[in-house]
């Protein structure tokens, strides 16, 4: 077994670290920069502190975990070449926002985002390090050594970024961006983050003040959360596809343009169950409904919803089950038995809640069934990048077909339902990115979030003796929660008139 030094063996790693995995956070450094002199300060400023840091990272790990510290820097390296396959595949950012994605995404969605090519990224960056890492017997020195390198290390640190104090502002300009594509400080930092949110988040929720049901006519609303659906893809808007060729066809359907709360599921879910913008957890609608004496239902092919507090809550095989079906993926099978869920209801007034995934990607072709391919050809990898963008929206623009037969074929079962007054909500969690300006899916900061992944579609539908709708130039998704407050004839201290659909 071959002898190393650790001073040695963290500079090699640190090498490796930047050269292997750095390509994006150079690319994007070399897109941002001026030209001239100032840039290449900024470049060669960033590759020194860089080189520095993690060499000091990497020689403290090794110096103080020995063998523990090899498992470490194992890990690192596999973490490292999945990461880069992500962002190298979809143009995505490790904020704390695609971690939260990361740890809320269930298995079954987890395992669409893989390919052969994600195999050699972990063979070739991930496992050949760690075989190095393993092979050569590392010489510790002692803690006068540690303190000597670890010092020098600080002291290039300082000295590079004093270098460039001048360009201070453009590095917290472009820190957020950045700071995402620096490998493995990204998903590590924004993983401790995103925990400290999660432990802020499921503190218990606080209690909205007693509302009471002010009147005994019979009252439905099916509110439809949708997944990943932009607004510029549906017809009702404007799209020169037909997308929406049934909900078009029908009267009493209201289409209101808003923009989403957040561009990832758990925060664009929250906003639309929550009475007014805050990072607080309030009661979230169903929760408060079902408390005040409405029949709540909450069916769902999907995940990232604030904690739920109902009796009647169905995944996708509980429905299968219960109807004694096969779930073959698709979002049709939550529409199961709606007119007998209400019909049925000892509440005269009911919420039924539908939490779909059809326009989830990256393996769109999945969401739909084979007849609702009428836009081809398709994009069939999970690799979005390598197709060309029209296959990737044929195949996004189908499930908005697909969208359309679920949003239509609700407002029918509604319809069968003459002695309930009733309603259908539509809106998204937020839009997606389909390779506008390279990037794909969602969850870019809102800060900086391209319109593809804000602007969402509001569709509402009504039967006949329901109330009239306001004429709206925009709405939020905070407007669901008071509008469905009215629509059931809630009384409540916290209905906002101004957030409300409904005349």
């Amino acid at each position: 077994m071959k002898k190393i030094s650790l001073s040695a063996m963290a500079a090699i790693l640190s090498v490796l670290d930047s050269v292997m995995f750095h390509f994006p956070f150079f690319n994007y450094v070399f897109g941002s920069v001026e030209k001239g002199f100032n840039g290449i300060l900024i470049i060669a400023g960033l590759m020194a502190i860089m080189l520095a840091c993690n060499y000091l990272a990497f020689y403290l790990i090794l110096f103080l975990g020995r063998a523990v510290g090899k498992f470490l820097m194992s890990f690192i390296f596999v973490g490292n070449a999945v990461s880069l396959y992500f962002i190298n595949t979809y143009d995505v950012m490790l904020d704390d926002t695609m971690m939260g994605n990361v740890f809320n995404t269930n298995l079954s969605e987890a395992t669409s985002f893989w390919s052969p090519a994600a195999l050699l990224y972990i063979l070739l960056m991930g496992v050949l390090p760690c075989v190095l890492i393993w092979l050569l017997h590392i010489k510790y020195g002692t803690w006068k050594h540690l303190l000597r390198n670890t010092g020098l290390s600080l002291l290039i640190v300082i000295a590079v970024a004093f270098a460039n104090m001048s360009n201070w502002t453009w590095v917290d300009k472009n820190s957020t961006v950045g700071g995402s594509l620096l490998l493995p400080w990204s998903y590590i930092v924004n993983t401790f983050r995103f925990s400290a949110q999660e432990r802020e988040r499921k503190r218990e929720e606080i209690k909205l003040p007693d509302a009471v049901i002010r009147n005994e006519e019979k009252s439905a609303v099916v509110l439809v959360i949708g997944e990943s659906a932009r607004r510029d893809n549906f017809s009702l808007y404007g799209y020169e596809r037909e997308t929406n060729p049934l909900l078009s066809s029908i009267g009493n359907v209201t289409a209101y343009k808003a923009d989403a709360s957040a561009t990832y599921t758990t925060g664009g879910v929250k906003a639309i169950l929550e009475h007014e913008p805050t990072s607080k957890l309030y009661e979230i609608l169903p929760n408060y409904l079902y408390r005040t004496g409405v029949n709540v239902v909450w069916r769902t092919s999907n995940w990232g919803q604030p904690p739920l507090h109902i009796e009647k809550y169905q995944n996708a095989d509980d429905i299968a089950s219960q109807y004694g079906c096969v779930n073959n993926g698709y979002d049709g099978l939550l529409l199961k038995g709606i007119p007998e869920i209400i019909s049925g209801s000892s509440s005269n007034k009911v919420l039924i809640i539908l939490h779909t995934s059809t326009s989830h990607g990256p393996s769109y072709n999945k969401k739909y069934p084979p007849e609702f391919e009428v836009f081809t050809p398709v994009c069939t990898t999970v690799e979005m990048s390598k197709c060309p963008q029209e296959e990737v929206i044929n195949a996004y623009d189908n499930t908005i077909l697909y969208t359309d037969f679920l949003l239509y074929s609700i407002t029918g079962q509604l319809k069968s339902l003459t002695d309930w007054k009733s309603c259908m909500i539509y809106v998204s969690d937020h839009g997606e990115s389909l390779g506008e300006n390279n990037l794909y899916m969602h969850g870019v900061p809102m800060s900086i979030a391209p319109s593809e992944q804000v602007e969402i579609p509001f569709i509402v539908w009504t039967s006949d003796d329901a109330p009239a709708l306001k004429r709206l130039e925009e709405v939020s998704q905070h407007h669901v929660f008071h509008s469905v407050l009215h629509f059931l004839g809630i009384e409540s201290p916290v209905y906002n008139e101004t957030l409300d659909c409904f005349e």
